[in-house]
């Protein structure tokens, strides 16, 4: 037996950048915002427990407000972030692979190969449900824990990602 390993010419491999991708459900944003808001609200209210207990010292009374302040631009400037990072949350399910590329700062994108998934898991929160969406966790050999976790999907879509990975695992193809 003859044993080969060909180089293969990189130019001639298929472009990630070509891949049409698809964007999570917008309603998903709203879960983002209520997390960012009930993390705040915790917060400004330390700002004003701190108030109460400081009250005596009125040097630490003005700079309450600096922090209140602080507190509200860090606010807004989460929002800001969270949004632009909202939108570079996308997928593509492919005949052999799952793709999802996030991050706006650090930009990822992963492909799990179909063959190397053991099992896939559809999750929903409260409120994922009341809106109508749902989480897709996809299981590969070796690893605890979901190696790839897509949230915000239509229920209805995950639902059908689902049924075709556990089709194509299966074997049932």
């Amino acid at each position: 037996m003859n044993f080969t390993n060909f180089q293969i010419q990189t130019e001639s491999l298929p472009k990630i950048e070509d891949l049409v991708l698809k964007p999570i459900s917008k309603s998903y944003f709203k879960i983002i915002l209520l997390n960012i808001f009930i993390v705040y609200i915790g917060l400004i209210g330390l700002v004003f427990a701190a108030q109460y207990i400081l009250l005596e010292k009125e040097d630490i009374q003005i700079n309450i407000w600096y922090m209140l302040f602080l507190v509200l631009g860090l606010c807004i400037l989460n929002i800001i972030f969270s949004f632009l990072a909202f939108k570079k949350r996308k997928y593509a399910i492919r005949e052999h692979d799952v793709v999802y590329a996030k991050g706006l700062i650090i930009h990822s994108i992963t492909t799990v190969p179909i063959s190397r998934i053991q099992h896939v898991e559809e999750s929903r929160s409260w409120l994922a449900r009341h809106l109508g969406l749902s989480t897709l966790k996809i299981f590969t050999a070796g690893e605890a824990g979901s190696d790839l976790s897509i949230n915000g999907l239509h229920h209805i879509e995950a639902k059908d990602i689902n049924d075709f990975i556990s089709t194509k695992v299966n074997g049932n193809n």
